[in-house]
Protein backbone atom coordinates (compact mmCIF):
# COMPACT_ATOMS: atom_id res chain seq x y z
CA UNK A 1 0.00 0.00 0.00
CA UNK A 2 1.41 3.49 -0.90
CA UNK A 3 0.75 6.48 1.01
CA UNK A 4 -0.07 9.45 -0.48
CA UNK A 5 1.88 13.19 0.19
CA UNK A 6 1.10 15.97 -0.88
CA UNK A 7 2.81 20.01 -0.84
CA UNK A 8 1.29 23.00 -2.23
CA UNK A 9 3.50 25.95 -4.35
CA UNK A 10 2.92 29.07 -5.25
CA UNK A 11 4.88 31.55 -7.83
CA UNK A 12 3.18 34.54 -9.22
CA UNK A 13 4.56 37.04 -11.74
CA UNK A 14 4.36 39.74 -8.81
CA UNK A 15 6.36 37.50 -6.37
CA UNK A 16 9.69 38.97 -7.80
CA UNK A 17 11.98 41.88 -6.32
CA UNK A 18 14.27 43.86 -7.93
CA UNK A 19 17.31 44.23 -5.48
CA UNK A 20 21.24 44.89 -5.40
CA UNK A 21 23.53 42.96 -3.62
CA UNK A 22 27.51 41.68 -3.78
CA UNK A 23 29.25 38.55 -2.32
CA UNK A 24 32.28 37.27 -1.51
CA UNK A 25 34.09 34.18 -2.65
CA UNK A 26 37.67 32.45 -2.12
CA UNK A 27 38.15 34.22 1.33
CA UNK A 28 39.33 38.16 -0.76
CA UNK A 29 36.99 37.79 -3.71
CA UNK A 30 34.46 39.99 -3.77
CA UNK A 31 32.39 40.52 -6.36
CA UNK A 32 30.81 44.20 -7.98
CA UNK A 33 27.81 45.70 -6.70
CA UNK A 34 25.38 44.53 -9.20
CA UNK A 35 21.52 43.85 -9.21
CA UNK A 36 18.73 41.25 -9.99
CA UNK A 37 15.29 40.90 -10.60
CA UNK A 38 14.88 37.68 -8.01
CA UNK A 39 11.81 35.45 -8.88
CA UNK A 40 10.54 33.70 -5.77
CA UNK A 41 8.64 30.13 -5.50
CA UNK A 42 8.00 28.15 -2.28
CA UNK A 43 6.26 24.64 -1.37
CA UNK A 44 4.47 23.77 1.75
CA UNK A 45 4.50 19.69 2.76
CA UNK A 46 2.28 18.03 4.80
CA UNK A 47 -0.62 15.70 4.85
CA UNK A 48 -4.56 17.58 3.93
CA UNK A 49 -6.63 19.00 6.84
CA UNK A 50 -10.21 18.74 7.28
CA UNK A 51 -10.90 21.07 4.11
CA UNK A 52 -8.45 18.70 2.25
CA UNK A 53 -5.70 21.01 1.29
CA UNK A 54 -2.27 21.46 2.90
CA UNK A 55 -2.57 25.20 3.22
CA UNK A 56 -4.34 27.75 1.89
CA UNK A 57 -2.81 29.52 -1.74
CA UNK A 58 -4.04 32.59 -1.39
CA UNK A 59 -2.69 33.01 2.78
CA UNK A 60 0.92 31.54 1.34
CA UNK A 61 1.00 33.62 -1.43
CA UNK A 62 0.00 36.69 0.44
CA UNK A 63 2.30 36.26 3.24
CA UNK A 64 5.35 35.72 0.75
CA UNK A 65 4.63 38.86 -0.91
CA UNK A 66 4.82 40.82 2.39
CA UNK A 67 8.65 39.55 2.60
CA UNK A 68 9.13 40.26 -1.00
CA UNK A 69 8.24 43.97 -0.82
CA UNK A 70 10.65 44.21 2.30
CA UNK A 71 13.43 43.59 0.10
CA UNK A 72 11.93 44.94 -3.38
CA UNK A 73 14.11 47.63 -4.66
CA UNK A 74 16.56 47.91 -1.52
CA UNK A 75 20.22 47.14 -1.25
CA UNK A 76 20.62 43.52 0.60
CA UNK A 77 23.97 43.81 2.78
CA UNK A 78 24.98 40.64 5.10
CA UNK A 79 25.02 41.52 9.05
CA UNK A 80 27.30 38.46 9.74
CA UNK A 81 29.63 38.25 7.45
CA UNK A 82 33.43 37.40 8.77
CA UNK A 83 34.90 40.53 6.51
CA UNK A 84 31.81 42.78 5.13
CA UNK A 85 31.51 45.01 8.17
CA UNK A 86 28.22 46.54 8.67
CA UNK A 87 27.81 50.25 9.94
CA UNK A 88 24.48 51.80 10.49
CA UNK A 89 24.40 55.01 11.18
CA UNK A 90 21.42 57.87 11.52
CA UNK A 91 20.53 57.90 7.69
CA UNK A 92 23.08 56.05 6.25
CA UNK A 93 24.37 52.21 5.97
CA UNK A 94 28.27 52.06 5.03
CA UNK A 95 29.31 48.67 3.94
CA UNK A 96 32.85 47.95 3.72
CA UNK A 97 35.33 45.35 2.53
CA UNK A 98 39.21 45.49 3.12
CA UNK A 99 39.85 48.57 0.78
CA UNK A 100 36.51 49.18 -0.60
CA UNK A 101 34.10 51.38 0.53
CA UNK A 102 29.96 51.41 0.15
CA UNK A 103 27.52 54.32 1.71
CA UNK A 104 23.76 53.45 0.97
CA UNK A 105 20.67 55.87 2.38
CA UNK A 106 19.54 53.77 5.01
CA UNK A 107 16.28 53.23 3.23
CA UNK A 108 17.47 51.91 0.67
CA UNK A 109 18.80 49.06 2.41
CA UNK A 110 17.75 45.65 3.68
CA UNK A 111 20.66 44.90 6.52
CA UNK A 112 20.16 40.36 6.56
CA UNK A 113 21.77 38.58 9.25
CA UNK A 114 23.44 36.19 6.96
CA UNK A 115 27.01 35.55 6.20
CA UNK A 116 26.63 36.71 2.57
CA UNK A 117 24.23 37.69 0.33
CA UNK A 118 24.33 34.47 -1.56
CA UNK A 119 20.69 33.03 -3.71
CA UNK A 120 20.87 30.05 -1.22
CA UNK A 121 21.66 32.52 2.13
CA UNK A 122 18.26 34.89 0.82
CA UNK A 123 16.41 31.67 0.17
CA UNK A 124 16.89 30.46 3.30
CA UNK A 125 16.33 33.47 5.29
CA UNK A 126 12.71 34.02 2.85
CA UNK A 127 12.21 30.95 4.15
CA UNK A 128 12.45 31.32 7.75
CA UNK A 129 10.91 34.67 7.71
CA UNK A 130 7.50 32.88 6.18
CA UNK A 131 7.51 30.14 8.60
CA UNK A 132 8.02 32.71 11.33
CA UNK A 133 4.52 34.76 9.91
CA UNK A 134 2.88 31.28 8.49
CA UNK A 135 3.22 29.60 12.62
CA UNK A 136 0.81 32.35 13.63
CA UNK A 137 -1.53 30.28 11.17
CA UNK A 138 -2.35 26.90 11.95
CA UNK A 139 0.37 24.87 10.21
CA UNK A 140 0.47 21.86 12.85
CA UNK A 141 0.50 19.78 10.17
CA UNK A 142 3.39 21.37 7.70
CA UNK A 143 6.12 18.84 7.73
CA UNK A 144 8.37 21.04 5.64
CA UNK A 145 9.00 24.25 3.82
CA UNK A 146 10.47 24.49 0.44
CA UNK A 147 11.94 28.03 -0.76
CA UNK A 148 13.23 28.70 -3.94
CA UNK A 149 14.90 32.14 -5.75
CA UNK A 150 16.05 32.69 -9.29
CA UNK A 151 18.93 34.76 -9.27
CA UNK A 152 19.27 34.85 -13.15
CA UNK A 153 16.81 33.12 -15.43
CA UNK A 154 16.95 29.36 -14.96
CA UNK A 155 19.51 29.42 -11.94
CA UNK A 156 17.43 28.50 -8.88
CA UNK A 157 18.92 28.35 -4.93
CA UNK A 158 16.60 25.81 -3.48
CA UNK A 159 16.08 25.61 0.72
CA UNK A 160 14.21 23.22 2.23
CA UNK A 161 13.41 23.55 6.27
CA UNK A 162 11.76 20.76 8.06
CA UNK A 163 9.48 21.78 10.51
CA UNK A 164 9.25 19.75 13.90
CA UNK A 165 5.73 19.42 15.27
Amino acid sequence: MTTEEFHVRVTKDHLVFSAAHFITFNGNVCERLHGHNWRTAVELHGPLDENSYVFDFIALRDELQKIVDELDHRVLLPTQHKSIKVTVSDDEVEASFENRRWVFPQEDCKLLPIDNTTAEQIASWIGHQLMANIRKSETGSITALQIEVEENFGQWAVCRIPIEN
